[in-house]
């Protein structure tokens, strides 16, 4: 396992800052999976569960794959997986005879908001070493990033023009 872990770092990114925050994404990942697949659940289930349950209406499988954040093969693959568990069902769309709508079922429902108390208490774990000063500052600085990150983006897209 260490020589594992030590192959990963040697083949990471050019800067340890960043080789650091994706594996502490993977890990953190990894950790709250598992305390949903002791339920029946995971990441990705609980993700799909929860858009569909914030959406307010039925949604297109793209739209369900956008929001996600996922392609649209996978999400067919994990909406498939939660209609066969009862969780999700697929109504004909009212003006597309073409396409379907997903929607929750009552049990869909029922095991989201379950879903979602396994992953606030995993979480609650995973940071529970932070005090609110140093959550507060940790969020200071990620958003920083991402904020050079989307600035950095768009220059690059104008420099392109």
């Amino acid at each position: 396992m260490a020589q594992r872990q030590a192959d990963q770092r040697d083949f990471g990114s050019s800067d340890v800052l960043v080789d650091e925050l994706f594996a502490t994404t993977q890990r953190l990942r990894a950790f709250v999976d598992g305390r949903l697949r002791e339920h029946g659940a995971s990441v990705s289930r609980l993700r799909t569960l929860r858009v569909l349950a914030r959406a307010g209406e039925p949604l297109r499988m793209r739209d369900l794959a956008e929001l996600v954040g996922n392609a649209p093969r996978t999400t067919t693959t994990i909406v498939d997986s939660l209609e066969r568990d009862g969780l999700v069902e697929r109504v004909r769309h009212p003006e597309d005879r073409r396409a379907f709508l997903l929607t929750l079922t009552e049990e869909g429902a029922r095991r989201h908001r379950e879903a979602e108390e396994l992953d606030r208490a995993a979480l609650a774990t995973a940071t529970g070493t932070l005090d609110p000063a140093e959550r507060e500052h940790l969020r200071t600085l990620l958003a920083r990033i991402r904020t050079a990150v989307g600035e950095g983006a768009a220059a690059d897209a104008d420099a392109d023009v």
